[in-house]
């Protein structure tokens, strides 16, 4: 689900940022799920990240 919201909002995510997406567990999916609601870009999504 979150991926999709990704890819609906941004575009494409990568296939790195997916595999990343994918390792996160159900809480840090839940803080994503959130998080996304203020992305732009994905350079947002890559900080997102980089800030865990």
């Amino acid at each position: 689900m979150i991926l999709r919201q990704l890819n609906r909002r941004l575009g494409e995510v990568n296939p790195q940022l997916q595999a990343q997406i994918q390792n996160l567990s159900t809480a840090e999916l839940e803080e994503l799920g959130e998080a996304l609601l203020d992305f732009s870009s994905m350079a947002d999504l890559a900080a997102w990240f980089e800030s865990r």
